[in-house]
């Protein structure tokens, strides 16, 4: 009875999922086997493969004959390396301690380089979901305390008054109240003339006083001469 290594077709419309089986040549696809040795997903990067290599490699010996996808599979997955290094064992080119050293080397080497790729392939699926989502807008501030229509107001007016008005205003408002330096110094010099002028009209009172008393005196006496 013929018997190969086939995939049996499972999974929905544009999504297939392959089991791996042993079956007759002469059954159909999805028909009766014998024994499902593994998984194949093709849907995922890179794909998804489950499967058991000593099963695999034990209906290889029995002369099970892979179709050409899953000869590839098995390529991938170290089956058919392991058969290479049975048959140099076979032939005395290798020990067998040799050979399954070689396909544990080979194993962890293989597994390695599909972890690394598996993980690139989920930082660039991360990295494409929050480029597409994009980053959060920032929380907003919190808006400040409204201010009164007065405040607003003189703000308002100190704000759109022009250097010069305030310049004038202030030396208007520090003139009323008396308080700049220049109404002070003007106020000290008419203080200073009001006294100068009120000791000169005091000296000139005291001199034509004087005066008048000399005038006086000598008039009784031009009198008593006459007399």
């Amino acid at each position: 009875m013929p018997v190969k290594i086939r995939l049996q077709r499972k999974g929905r419309r544009k999504r297939p999922f392959y089991h791996i089986v042993i079956a007759d040549a002469r059954a159909p696809r999805d028909g009766k086997f014998i024994e499902k040795i593994g998984t194949y997903n093709p849907m995922t990067v890179p794909a998804t493969i489950d499967l058991d290599r000593d099963s695999a490699y034990q209906w290889l010996l029995k002369g099970a004959q892979p179709t050409d996808t899953v000869r590839a599979i098995l390529r991938f997955k170290g089956v058919l390396y392991r058969k290479h290094l049975q048959r140099g064992v076979d032939k005395g080119a290798l020990s067998q301690e040799d050979a399954d050293r070689k396909f544990d080397e080979w194993i962890a080497e293989k597994e390695g380089t599909v972890a690394e790729r598996r993980a690139a392939q989920e930082q660039k699926d991360a990295d494409f979901r929050a480029q597409v989502s994009g980053t959060p807008p920032p929380p907003p501030e919190p808006e400040p305390e409204p201010a009164t229509e007065e405040a607003t107001d003189v703000a308002t007016a100190e704000d759109t008054t022009p250097p010069s008005a305030t310049s004038e205003l202030d030396a208007a408002r520090a003139e009323a109240e008396g308080s700049t330096p220049e109404s002070k110094a003007a106020a000290a010099d008419v203080a200073g003339e009001a006294k100068a002028e009120a000791e000169a009209a005091e000296a000139a009172g005291e001199a034509l006083e004087a005066a008048n008393e000399g005038k006086d005196d000598s008039g009784t006496g031009n009198i008593a001469k006459e007399v």
